[in-house]
């Protein structure tokens, strides 16, 4: 009898502390969390970026863009896939990456009418989370003549537009200058659109 007691009184205790453990890291730790961001507006939610009250992608995760009328984004190993966001892992001297590179280079360099020395390495090789929203100044105003031609804009606009996307280092002093490709994409698809477009 004593040790059915003990065993009631235990499975008891074991089931209000599930339950506390529950509402605590369950409900309350997940709506403090959800709380605490809300004073950084859209940085809680991912920085959704819209386009006629749609949600067309983030400023904070790259995706593909295809056809002459789009700034290309930086190849990726997972095709942006969110789920499987990783780096390649190839070593600089794997035979798979190096081939992949020449590929890359090939492709960009004649799709662009450069030089294939021309191509900058942002458009070779993917980021470290293979998911990167930024490419650098030098690929995007290689792209430029290709997305004007296509948008019926002139090269001075496209030029204008990358550089009004260009973003700073960090801080002033942290990373690269980048060029946000969906904001860009999204600039040139309003110009295209607008008086000036066709």
């Amino acid at each position: 009898m004593t040790m059915f007691s003990d065993l009631a009184r235990q499975s008891l205790a074991s089931l209000r502390l599930l339950l506390a453990m529950t509402v605590l890291l369950g409900v309350g730790y997940p709506a403090a969390v959800w709380a605490a961001g809300q004073p950084f507006g859209d940085r809680a939610s991912g920085q959704p970026v819209s386009l006629e009250g749609q949600v067309v992608g983030s400023r904070l995760i790259g995706q593909q863009f295809d056809g002459d009328e789009w700034f290309h984004s930086r190849p990726s190993p997972n095709d942006h896939d969110t789920l499987a966001s990783a780096p390649s892992n190839l070593g600089p001297s794997n035979p798979d990456l190096v081939a992949a590179i020449a590929e890359r280079r090939a492709e960009v360099a004649a799709r662009e009418g450069v030089e294939p020395g021309d191509v900058p390495p942002d458009a070779l090789t993917g980021s470290g989370s293979g998911l990167d929203p930024h490419i650098s100044p030098a690929y995007a105003r290689l792209q430029v003549a290709r997305v004007a031609g296509a948008n019926g804009l002139s090269v001075a606009v496209v030029e204008g537009l990358v550089a009004d996307a260009t973003q700073g280092r960090g801080l002033g002093f942290l990373g690269e200058p980048g060029v946000n490709v969906l904001e860009l994409n999204l600039a040139v698809s309003a110009a295209a659109s607008g008086p000036g477009g066709d």
